[in-house]
């Protein structure tokens, strides 16, 4: 019988039993008969003032039901001590019946008596089954596999779908092979990995290769989430991975794909339940399912996980987890491949080039790029286009990457004017300084919080910094904060970012880069990652007073250097800046093009999506616009 419906045959079988009990209860009064005490029923005999009698034995006397000469209904209890009841009955002329005592079933009893806790139990495994999920068996299905299974009919995904992680597909290729044909490696003696381990930032695509790996091998794929196995009752969570695992062996060969699996796969020893909490034990049943008392060929488990530092080493032995694959974010090409597979979804004009989204998009995931070709098809619609168009990315790809634009908030001329000097500073520094970024688009709309933006698109992918651009990123953070003093003669709070990213990467450039001739090639800094309960519960500085001392005097002289660098180009190209704040308070948004044109000494064209009617009234006030202090560099 389906579980559901014997959920609900349980309920109204327990509601049945409520109802009965109420009843019964109910039962005597439902009869409309007066009760009089017993004196009183034996004056209205001898009065013969009662037509007839139906005695009745009971559990607690002689219940009596009498009708009066006037077809009156009274009843009254005997006891059974009254022997010269029926004497008296005949002796007035009373027409009576006895009927034989009602013997209560052994079930009905029982019911009775085990009733309410009977039902207090139905109450109680409702309740946990609504917290733990449900599950596949019935009311008892704490320790049953939460994992879903796809088939070779649900599950269409394969390497086709996946782009961008090249490396990563050809090493999990050969599980395809395996999967199809494992005869062919077990008569050489090979034995496929066990258990492969997928590393890398979010939304790079793990959890989709993972899917297309079943797709091409047309096997059964389980998948299932980390946080599924953890149950508030210790044990649950060992006994669905228990539950797990003997599905797939039916289902062999087959794939198990744990999501998250940090959610269960931390290092042990660092909960507080001494070893016997629930996740601990969780992760142990995981241990030895994989290990394997019995050889589980065909069973392949495929994790994820972005936390890889944080992982129990019991887990990435040889034996377990013994290949790991680094879904890494995708370089310009993967990012062009990704582009494709999601642009085909929608409906692109003529104009739209995937590789030049691509090289403008450096450092974007495989979510973030569908995303941005999702946030580019609502601007379309927004303007009731037929087609996406270039424009249409280049407003999403300017959304994802500067924030929305907040146009509703109103600013004072003055903080416009604050946040144009400002913007340009920032863009000023960064189009001199040799080492720095291409400056892509300045603007002074609020993005997100920032009151004001100055985008840099690097050339290319870069994986690593070198000093030179180090010192330029700062030089070009001071810059805003300069322009406000030097031709606004004040000092705002729009460049407290600038100065925490500032100070941030001249820490980094001595104390753990090592990129400074006073301290030398040594590590200074502390451990400030994410603190792990049980293994960074302790943080030990290393440092003396005097070095610490030292430390802090070469970030003071790296940011009073770059700060006066920065002061220098900005007063030696005064007239510049005052082009460019100007531009930006005419038209809010300046485009490199723009910018190049102004660094040339030339007056800067209009950008390409302004017309002369958007222009703020020429000579008066121009109007209040949502515009305001900056941001970043």
């Amino acid at each position: 019988m389906n579980n559901q419906w014997f959920s609900k045959i349980a309920v109204w079988l327990v509601v049945a039993l409520v109802l009965f009990t109420v009843f019964k209860q109910f039962d005597r009064a439902s009869t409309g008969a007066t009760q009089i005490g017993y004196s009183e029923f034996l004056e209205e005999v001898r009065a013969k003032r009662i037509k007839s009698v139906t005695l009745q034995e009971g559990g607690g006397g002689t219940e009596i039901l009498a009708t009066t000469t006037d077809d009156k209904r009274i009843r009254s209890t005997a006891t059974y001590l009254d022997r010269g009841l029926v004497g008296d009955l005949i002796n007035n002329n009373v027409k009576f019946d006895v009927k034989p005592r009602e013997e209560q079933s052994l079930i009905v009893g029982l019911l009775m008596s085990w009733g309410p806790m009977l039902l207090l139990i139905g109450v109680w495994i409702y309740f946990m089954r609504q917290m733990q999920g449900g599950g596949k068996g019935g009311a008892f299905s704490f320790g049953k596999s939460k994992a879903r299974m796809l088939d070779e009919s649900n599950n269409n995904v394969t390497f086709a779908d996946v782009a961008g992680c090249d490396e990563a597909k050809e090493e999990v290729k050969e599980l395809v092979d395996f999967l199809r044909d494992p005869q062919k490696f077990q008569k050489l003696g090979g034995r496929i990995p066990r258990g492969v381990l997928m590393v890398g930032p979010p939304g790079t695509g793990k959890t989709l290769l993972a899917k297309s790996i079943a797709g091409e091998a047309k096997v059964p794929f389980f998948t299932i989430s980390g946080s599924d196995f953890v149950e508030m009752f210790v044990g649950v969570g060992a006994a669905r991975v228990r539950d797990m695992f003997d599905q797939a062996k039916k289902n062999a060969p087959c794939i198990i794909f744990v999501d998250e699996i940090d959610a269960v796969g931390r290092h042990r020893g660092a909960g507080l339940g001494g070893g016997n909490d629930e996740r601990e034990q969780t992760l142990n049943q995981m241990l030895v399912e994989m290990d394997g008392f019995e050889t589980n060929m065909g069973v392949i488990v495929i994790a994820a996980t972005n936390r890889p530092d944080i992982l129990d080493p019991a887990l990435l032995r040889p034996g377990r987890f013994d290949r790991q694959v680094y879904v890494t974010l995708p370089d310009v090409r993967g990012r062009e491949q990704i582009l494709n597979v999601h642009i085909r979804k929608v409906p692109v004009g003529q104009d739209v080039r995937a590789d030049i989204l691509a090289r403008g998009t450096p450092g974007f995931s495989g979510a973030d790029l569908a995303n941005l070709v999702n946030e580019a098809a609502l601007f379309a619609a927004r303007r009731n286009g037929r087609v996406v168009e270039m424009q249409d990315f280049e407003k999403a790809k300017d959304k994802i990457m500067m924030g929305p634009e907040r146009k509703s908030m109103v600013m004072p001329e003055e903080e416009r004017k604050n946040t144009a000097y400002h913007e340009a500073g920032h863009a000023l520094v960064a189009r001199l300084l040799p080492k720095t970024d291409p400056v892509h688009k300045v603007t002074i709309i609020p993005r997100g919080r920032a009151l004001g933006v100055t985008m840099q698109l690097p050339e290319g992918d870069r994986y690593s910094m070198d000093k030179g651009r180090m010192l330029n990123t700062i030089s070009v953070l001071f810059g805003g904060r300069i322009a406000e003093e030097v031709f606004m003669d004040q000092m705002t709070t729009g460049a407290s970012n600038d100065f925490e990213r500032a100070t941030a990467i001249a820490r980094d450039m001595v104390t753990r880069y090592g990129m400074t001739d006073e301290l030398g090639p040594m590590v200074y800094a502390d451990n400030e990652g994410e603190v792990f309960l049980g293994r960074s519960i302790t943080k030990t500085t290393n440092m003396s007073e005097e070095t610490m001392q030292k430390v802090d005097h070469e970030i003071r002289r790296i940011i009073d250097e770059q700060y006066a660098l920065a002061r220098k180009l900005i007063e030696d190209n005064q007239d510049k800046m005052h082009a460019m704040a100007k531009a930006l308070l005419e038209w809010e948004t300046i485009d490199a093009e723009q910018i190049e044109d102004i660094m040339s000494g030339r007056d800067p064209r209009p950008p390409k999506d302004w017309s002369p009617s958007s222009r703020p009234n020429g000579g008066g006030k121009p109007p209040m616009n949502t515009d305001g202090a900056p941001a970043a560099a």
